[in-house]
């Protein structure tokens, strides 16, 4: 988010722009703004390598928020602003945030959570008056110089996982003690793959809490581009930003993919999309049907990633070698890549197992030893966050789902990411989850939970109808025994699915998964 230069060569640009309401932000006033926030967390005592959370929706003062710590040398923590107050309480103690910026909208969440947080001793609201234990962010910050503290350096986003297998972890690396110009080599390596410049536009329609908007926002920022942030993902109106702007770089989830496809056909052609040149997806695999259609509609200019946010490796693939292998996330770029059994045994090209990379820039979750050592192997030399996946002959990546939704009836393995997949393409889904339930003949059995498409009931009728569909083109172990129905799945906003509390309501109390 570091502004430098692009502040006195062209001070007027405009650095970001918020879609609802088409407020502009110069680079000269968000210079303006992320110093004056840097010098507020320094008189409070923040030195470098200290830590601060921001827990907001997008809004006109997150970029300036993450701005601030990038020039101060501090560990920023974007937090799900989705949050419960118990697991905001745990992300800010655990990351032993001093600060934390907050906005009304959530502020209610932030209030029960601070009760729980002795050690943040400073509560920011970006849009409200001093209430206690809240203070007032543009009083807090209207004394200090719009000019740059004395002691700049580099900061980062220690991010977390979203936690979909249990308490989230904060993964943080090592951040070396270089002025806040010179940014880590990861952004170098991504401002070449996507052709990112000066005169870029890019829009942003996820949530800047997580990873792939902030790595894609601050590049554009340091490029000299503008952002145009989405405060939330509304698919006819991400197609009426792009000509209104001309947009030339996006970024998105399958999930919006899913969506903007689903658009009425007069809607869909109502836009002019021929400002595109960089389109780029990652977080979820994206179903074959899905991207193909994709590219038929926006063409050639579609770009896929694999790469979690512990930064262990790195895939991508462009249009031209996804079409050649369709269903892969690319060809691995940074790291190197290991598919690996149950027994740490290197699996033959095309058979699925644990991913594992030597990993390409070093890692470790925040306060969390045990963690850190569970990712890792025996030896120390690879690390993984539990996907699971296989290598073609010619070197490209299949995810096929989280190990730990692996399902196992009767003995078979079933990856239900491949039923997910499927059953988004129907007419009559909206969204899609699939996992194991108990059976007590087979140990689990296949479920699907079904968001229908608006106007679509939801029943045996439909139940059976989605079941055939999927006889039709699954093997019949990889068919939902069973469906069920709910109104909204929980999805995270970043397009990551929240299976677990889905799938452990079927298992109650269970402390094992074998029947």
């Amino acid at each position: 988010m570091y502004a430098g230069h692009h502040a006195t060569a062209h001070p007027d640009r405009p650095a970001f722009i918020m879609a609802a309401t088409g407020e502009q932000v110069s680079y000269a006033e968000l210079e303006a703004r992320s110093n004056r926030l840097a010098h507020l967390l320094r008189a409070h005592g923040l030195k470098r390598l200290d830590h601060f959370s921001i827990f907001m929706e997008n809004n006109n003062r997150y970029l300036e928020a993450c701005a601030a710590g990038e020039r101060a040398g501090l560990y920023y923590t974007c937090v799900n602003s989705y949050l419960k107050a118990d697991e905001l309480a745990y992300i800010l103690n655990n990351s032993e945030s001093r600060v934390l910026i907050t906005s009304a909208s959530r502020s209610e969440v932030a209030r029960e959570a601070l009760k729980q947080c002795p050690k943040v001793t400073l509560a920011l609201i970006v849009d409200g008056d001093d209430a206690a234990p809240f203070h007032s962010y543009a009083a807090a910050v209207a004394p200090f110089p719009a000019t740059p503290i004395p002691d700049e350096r580099l900061g980062t986003p220690m991010l977390y996982s979203s936690g979909t297998t249990g308490r989230p972890k904060g993964i943080v690396r090592p951040l070396p003690d270089n002025p806040p110009s010179e940014p880590l080599p990861l952004f170098h390596f991504l401002n070449k793959l996507w052709r990112y410049r000066a005169d870029m536009i890019y829009l942003s329609p996820a949530p800047l809490y997580h990873s792939a908007p902030q790595a894609a926002v601050s590049l554009t920022i340091r490029n000299g581009g503008t952002v145009v942030i989405m405060e939330h993902f509304d698919p006819e109106q991400y197609l009426a930003l792009v000509p209104r702007y001309r947009v030339t770089h996006t970024q998105l989830v399958p999930t919006m993919f899913s969506r903007m496809l689903k658009l009425p056909a007069e809607v869909r052609s109502r836009y002019d999309l021929s400002s595109l040149e960089i389109a780029v997806h990652a977080a979820a695999p994206c179903p074959v049907q899905v991207k193909e259609q994709m590219i038929e509609w926006w063409g050639p200019i579609i770009h896929e990633y694999y790469g979690a946010t512990e930064g262990l490796g790195f895939t991508a693939c462009d249009t031209p070698e996804w079409l050649a292998h369709r269903g892969s996330v690319g060809r691995v770029l940074l790291g190197d890549l290991h598919i690996l059994d149950e027994d740490g045994k290197p699996c033959a090209k095309g058979v699925p197992g644990e991913i594992w990379f030597k990993t390409a820039t070093p890692f470790e979750y925040f306060n969390d030893a045990a963690r850190t050592a569970e990712s890792r192997s025996s030896d120390g030399s690879m690390s993984t966050v539990g996907d699971v996946g296989y290598v073609d002959d010619d070197g490209f990546l299949y995810l096929t789902d989280r190990s730990t939704f692996m399902i196992i009836s009767g003995g078979v393995n079933i990856y239900p990411q491949e039923c997910e997949n499927l059953l988004i393409t129907h007419p009559k889904v909206a969204d899609a989850a699939v996992f194991g339930v108990p059976n007590e003949d087979l140990g689990e059995e296949v479920k699907a939970v079904i968001q229908p498409m608006p106007g679509q009931s939801a029943g045996p009728e439909l139940a059976q109808e989605l079941i055939a569909f999927c006889s039709a083109h699954l093997s019949r172990q990889k068919v939902p025994r069973s469906i069920d129905f709910m109104d909204a799945l929980p999805r995270l906003p970043t397009g990551k699915l929240y299976k677990k509390g889905l799938r452990d309501a079927y298992w109650g109390d269970k402390k094992s998964r074998i029947v």
